[in-house]
């Protein structure tokens, strides 16, 4: 653990799957084809915290899907890419466009196709409900589940491990 603390001190920038990380990894479909998923509104929130103290925040996502593009767009996310198959690539032009290295970059995943960014990544971190491969390889695993506040425990570890956690609850805490 304190290997994956050490790192998480150094992250810029963190990057998001969707299915099974941002959502429960559930895909429903109404009889006319529109497709729905569910957000958890905590996890929302800590993205907004990371980008109130300077992180940058990237949904790298292999499906395309106009429900993400919305949720994006709610939470400001600036940098979302869908229908991906190369999330390594598409990962390493993010880093070049922001000037940031892969030291820098936290990637969040739970199936094979985020290992390839995960390897190189400076931390790695799965939910819960990650397959066990993705498992083996990773920095660090949450003990929520994709969907049900995964995120959010993973961007409190990262602000915490840069001493940021305090700065980021200030303004909720000041009014409470």
């Amino acid at each position: 653990m304190m290997d994956a603390k050490a790192r998480a001190a150094r992250i810029k920038l963190i990057a998001f799957d969707i299915d099974g990380v941002m959502t429960d990894g559930g895909l429903h479909y109404s009889d006319d084809g529109h497709e729905f998923k569910t957000f958890n509104v905590q996890d929302g929130l800590g993205i907004v915290l990371l980008k109130r103290v300077g992180i940058e925040v990237a949904i790298i996502t292999g499906r395309n899907s106009g429900v993400v593009s919305h949720r994006a767009a709610d939470l400001g996310v600036a940098h979302v890419y869908q229908g991906v198959g190369n999330k390594r690539d598409v990962a390493e032009k993010l880093l070049q466009k922001l000037g940031l290295t892969w030291s820098e970059l936290a990637f969040m995943g739970d199936d094979l196709i985020d290992l390839p960014a995960m390897a190189l990544c400076g931390l790695a971190i799965a939910p819960a409900n990650a397959r066990p491969i993705v498992k083996e390889r990773v920095h660090a695993i949450t003990e929520a589940a994709g969907g049900h506040g995964a995120v959010r425990e993973a961007i409190e570890f990262i602000l915490a491990a840069q001493g940021k956690l305090d700065e980021a609850f200030a303004p909720y805490l000041a009014a409470a």
